[in-house]
């Protein structure tokens, strides 16, 4: 990292108004603390159609403050979408994206400016120990089981929200426009740079954790059919085992017939072959709609997002 930097911190916003004020003051601190390293910032909140007063207070926030952007979206489109449109309107160098709920204490922010080095363009902040209950973490193992799967890359184990990278890296997916988003995964396409360091996870005090267990196993979902072949490819090999077990099937009924002149009898032998070759069909049949669907919403042309407005505090300096 340069010995002066100038960094974006982009904030995806859903359901948290209460967290938002000492989020804002916590940042603050802790950038000022560091003005020897950081020669100027904008905090960036994407509010992603939350139900409770969080525009409310962020637009009170950007009024009362400098440093302060805020964009509004139409609608709820999820984290990484609202993380993509923040992104795109990221002004300076570097970019930092963060929770809104606390969990990413931003005094951490310094341990991955010092990890952003000329041979990395990302750096993930990993929890020394993850704070949730124990389905969660074990919905968030088999997310990075399948975000290692689409991202082709160890790096996957320790992926964060809580990120730094290269704001530049952006180019490489500028004319992106699926609704299906995986900022994780967009990074590889610009970069192999990866790298992480241990930080701080604090619980949650404030408001309650919107991602379940079936959030994220379907965010899951949407990154191994979304940004890789691995299921077609499952398909395949299903498809390749299961006519060699037909074909030994076959072997062993003719080859009995042969040798002892009866065959195989009974319903429930030939009601389990049916049973598993109709499983496989109907298994492949499914991993390909969800192709075909993702297909389908690309010649839609259905937008990652929408903004509704963008505010601006009009004590904004460079």
């Amino acid at each position: 990292m340069s010995a002066s930097s100038r960094i974006s911190i982009v904030i995806p916003v859903y359901q948290s108004e209460k967290s938002l004020v000492p989020l804002v003051e916590r940042i603050q601190t802790a950038l000022a603390s560091l003005s020897s390293l950081i020669s100027a910032y904008e905090v960036i909140f994407v509010n992603d159609g939350s139900r409770d007063e969080s525009w409310n207070v962020v637009q009170q926030l950007v009024a009362s403050r400098p440093h302060l952007r805020a964009i509004n979206l139409m609608r709820n489109y999820g984290q990484h979408n609202a993380l993509l449109c923040g992104i795109r309107e990221a002004r300076y160098p570097l970019i930092v994206t963060m929770d809104d709920d606390l969990q990413h204490p931003p005094e951490e922010i310094s341990k991955l400016l010092a990890a952003l080095t000329p041979d990395q363009d990302v750096v993930y902040g990993t929890p020394a120990k993850e704070q949730h209950g124990w389905w969660r973490d074990t919905a968030s193992v088999v997310t990075k089981m399948a975000l290692q799967t689409a991202m082709g890359t160890t790096i996957a184990r320790q992926v964060s929200a809580f990120r730094l990278f290269r704001t530049q890296l952006r180019d490489a997916f500028s004319s992106y426009s699926s609704p299906y988003v995986s900022i994780d995964v967009l990074l590889t396409w610009a970069t192999t740079k990866f790298g992480s360091v241990p930080v701080q996870h604090e619980p949650r005090t404030l408001g309650a954790s919107t991602y379940t267990f079936r959030k994220l196993v379907r965010h899951a979902m949407n990154m191994i059919t979304g940004f890789s072949v691995v299921p077609l490819r499952v398909a395949t090999y299903s498809g390749f085992a299961f006519s060699f077990f037909g074909v030994l099937v076959l072997f062993w009924v003719v080859g009995r017939y042969l040798i002892s002149g009866t065959s195989v009898q009974g319903f429930p032998f030939l009601a389990s072959i049916i049973a598993i070759f109709s499983g496989v069909q109907l298994f492949s049949l499914g991993i390909m709609g969800e192709y075909l669907a993702r297909m389908h919403f690309r010649l839609m042309e259905k937008p990652a997002y929408t903004v509704r407005e963008l505010v601006s505090s009009d004590k904004q300096h460079e």
